[in-house]
């Protein structure tokens, strides 16, 4: 008796092959002919086994951070939105009511949220736009370092950024204040009882500082990065042209570094969005220097209006998410053809 001989024509082809036992054996790919069906219909070619095995595995071992992401993230959030529509006060808890969106039409028509809104904005803008000069400034120099120094650096540079923020506020309270500080000292254009706390744009002044002290080494190391993505033949050909400084800057090394503005720009301005430890340390809101996010603090917890207080964390983080759309839409930067893919 003569072994089968596997069959070499038509679809069946790519569908069976001949085992050395004489049975038939199934082949996971995909035939030819069904991938042609697919791309005329106009969708994927369907999956081979293999994928969908290593597609199921992937799903499995994701599932468990997805459910803690739902739990930690989503449920806080969820709740947060759901307390925004109640009438509802910590000390009275029996008399709790639904209203619905009065609690956004209360706070949108306070003149008190708009305040808020405008000194989150100020801080926002002028604390990210000094960032993004300096730390771009000290990731050139990071990049130009030789190599034995470039270490020392990046552990200097990074030492603001280790410290907690709620230290360094204290830190920046006590240098700047009227009684424990030393810097009207050093200065010579300010008196010696010149209080920085005692005014709206002074205060304002000593907690961007402080901010931007903090904060500038995480966004420079974010632009080293997007500095070493930078190709070297591009700069050399550009120099080798006669490019000047500035134009290799702005025609080759800026547009390369595209993803990695984008991404520096886009952490430190949520970031200064949600700015509170600074203003709770020096000068707990007063003056005119509430945030946003001590506006939500001062309103759940210290005068326990919960409703309200959510109200406003729903509104604040819709605001994030809003900072979060004109960003991906201003750069047109699609981050996944940044790996390659």
């Amino acid at each position: 008796m003569s072994a089968t001989r596997p069959t070499t024509s038509g679809s069946s082809r790519a569908g069976a092959d001949a085992t050395g036992d004489g049975r038939d054996a199934v082949d996971p790919r995909p035939s030819g002919e069904q991938e042609r069906r697919a791309r005329r219909a106009g969708g994927k070619p369907p999956l081979t086994d293999r994928a969908r095995g290593e597609r199921n595995l992937g799903l499995l071992l994701v599932a468990p951070a997805f459910l803690v992401m739902i739990g930690v993230v989503a449920y806080p959030m969820l709740l947060a939105a759901y307390d925004s529509l109640f009438s509802y006060r910590l000390t009275a808890p029996d008399q709790r009511s639904f209203v619905g969106l009065q609690n956004y039409i209360t706070i949108l028509s306070d003149p008190l949220w708009w305040r808020a809104f405008a000194t989150t904005g100020y801080i926002t803008v002028i604390t990210v736009a000094v960032e993004l000069v300096l730390g771009f400034a000290l990731a050139m120099v990071m990049h130009k370092a030789i190599t034995t120094l470039r270490p020392v650096l990046r552990t200097a540079i990074l030492i603001p950024y280790a410290i907690i923020t709620v230290v360094s506020a204290f830190a920046w309270f006590y240098a700047f204040d009227l009684n424990s500080g030393f810097v009207n000292q050093w200065l010579p254009f300010v008196g010696d009882d010149f209080n920085w706390f005692a005014e709206r744009s002074s205060s304002l002044v000593v907690i961007m500082l402080s901010e931007i002290w903090k904060t500038t080494p995480f966004i420079s190391l974010l632009l080293l990065a997007g500095l070493a993505q930078v190709p070297e033949d591009l700069q050399e050909a550009a120099r080798v042209d006669g490019a000047t400084f500035w134009e290799r800057l702005r025609k080759v090394t800026l547009p390369n570094m595209k993803a990695a503005i984008m991404v520096a720009l886009l952490f430190r301005t949520l970031d200064a969005v949600r700015i509170f430890d600074n203003v709770f340390i020096m000068t707990a809101g007063t003056n005119g220097t509430e945030t946003l996010a001590f506006l939500a603090y001062r309103q759940t917890i210290q005068r326990q209006e919960v409703g309200l207080g959510s109200a406003i964390s729903v509104l604040l983080f819709l605001l994030v998410v809003l900072i979060a759309v004109l960003f991906v839409k201003v750069f047109k930067v699609d981050l996944s053809r940044q790996r390659g893919e």
